[in-house]
């Protein structure tokens, strides 16, 4: 499977303890980027090692100096060193950063031989359509591939098109000797928007519910994901397009008090983006019912078909583009809040119902932007 050939190169160079002095991983698909540490964890560090062994920097908060003086200094205490080094996006930040990018060239022309530098670009989005890619993200892997990538792997980890997660899920239920319908497989890619992080979570999460059975169904997912998961984002997308701001805060104290509660804020956040995203499809394209819709919405951006008139329906309710990408911005601008580890992850998405429901301000027109889908 294409998506699945990056990720798996690297296991395969993990196994085979072939690794080059760095990587950089591209792109903001969890699941393949937790496969790895997975792998790096089974194969390179022993579970008594793992204080010694395996280290998480971000270049917001650590000089790159001082992570690479770190790479080069063999451990007494252990046999191998991973460094996990997040915040790339800082090395391309305003200004002159020629010294930094040949900070990195010079370590990899001569490396610790038991160390491995991981850079993470999870700033950069890769659909599962190379072509869908946003020009901003297209201008940001093409400035790394032409720096990093001459003395670093570069390991992609876009997301999933829908044919191939469908197809992992029922490989995967084979390991586990569980069989799953393949209609099954099909709703709950499609409830999840392709995100293989929460299909994988949520493939867990069934295999334990039918059990004995062994056998999971197309009632079993739409008793497991959609109702618990799907149903409730529309209803909070409901209540926030209709500007009903107690509704809304009750639907997110109701989300957060249910599954993962606060440790999924972040993939909540990204089904509330895309939600707007999809709004403002609809929008743009004067979207009337379901037989519009499905010819707006490309594969693996589509909506659940329960869903269908409910986001339409929505949509509608707000006056402009504007306001969409208005929304959008928020959004993003509390995933960053989050991902910069705010104190309290419930403050963060309260602040942004607040904001979502509070009416917009007008905007002289020469600060309007708009978003692009």
């Amino acid at each position: 499977m294409r998506a699945f050939a990056q990720a798996d190169r690297f296991v395969s160079e993990v196994q085979s303890r072939k690794l080059r002095p760095a990587y950089v991983f591209v792109g903001d698909e969890v699941f393949f980027r937790k496969r790895c540490r997975e792998a790096i964890l089974e194969h390179l560090v022993p579970p008594d090692m793992r204080d010694f062994s395996f280290f998480d920097f971000d270049l917001a908060d650590t000089d790159l100096a001082e992570v690479l003086d770190r790479a080069r200094t063999p451990s007494l205490m252990a046999p191998f060193q991973i460094f996990f080094v997040r915040g790339v996006k800082n090395l391309f930040g305003r200004g002159s950063n020629d010294e930094k990018l040949a900070a990195i060239e010079s370590y990899c022309k001569d490396p610790n031989p038991d160390a491995v530098l991981i850079f993470v670009a999870d700033h950069i989005s890769i659909p599962a359509d190379s072509r869908r890619m946003e020009l901003t993200d297209k201008e940001r892997y093409e400035r790394i591939r032409e720096t990093l990538g001459e003395y670093c792997a570069i390991i992609e980890l876009a997301r999933v098109e829908e044919g191939e997660a469908v197809r992992w899920i029922g490989e995967y239920c084979m390991t586990r000797d569980v069989k799953i319908e393949a209609d099954a497989a099909r709703e709950l890619v499609d409830a999840l928007g392709g995100d293989m992080m929460m299909v994988s979570n949520e493939l867990e999460k069934l295999i334990l519910y039918v059990g004995e059975k062994k056998r999971v169904t197309l009632g079993d997912v739409e008793t497991m994901v959609l109702a618990a998961k799907q149903r409730s984002l529309y209803e909070l997308t409901d209540a926030i397009s209709a500007r009903d701001r107690t509704r809304a805060l009750e639907m997110l104290d109701a989300i957060l008090s249910s599954g993962d509660g606060e440790d999924a804020a972040i993939g909540h956040l990204y089904m509330l983006a895309k939600t707007f995203r999809q709004m403002l499809v609809i929008l743009e394209r004067n979207v009337r019912d379901q037989r519009m819709l499905w010819a707006a919405l490309w594969q693996g951006f589509r909506v659940p078909p329960f869903a269908a008139d409910d986001i339409i329906r929505q949509a509608r309710r707000y006056k402009s583009k504007r306001d969409l990408t208005r929304a959008i911005r928020l959004v993003a601008k509390a995933d960053l809040a989050l991902r910069s580890n705010a104190p309290s992850k419930r403050v963060v998405l309260e602040k942004l119902i607040l904001d979502l429901t509070a009416e917009p301000k007008p905007e002289p027109a020469w600060m309007q932007e708009e978003l692009g889908v």
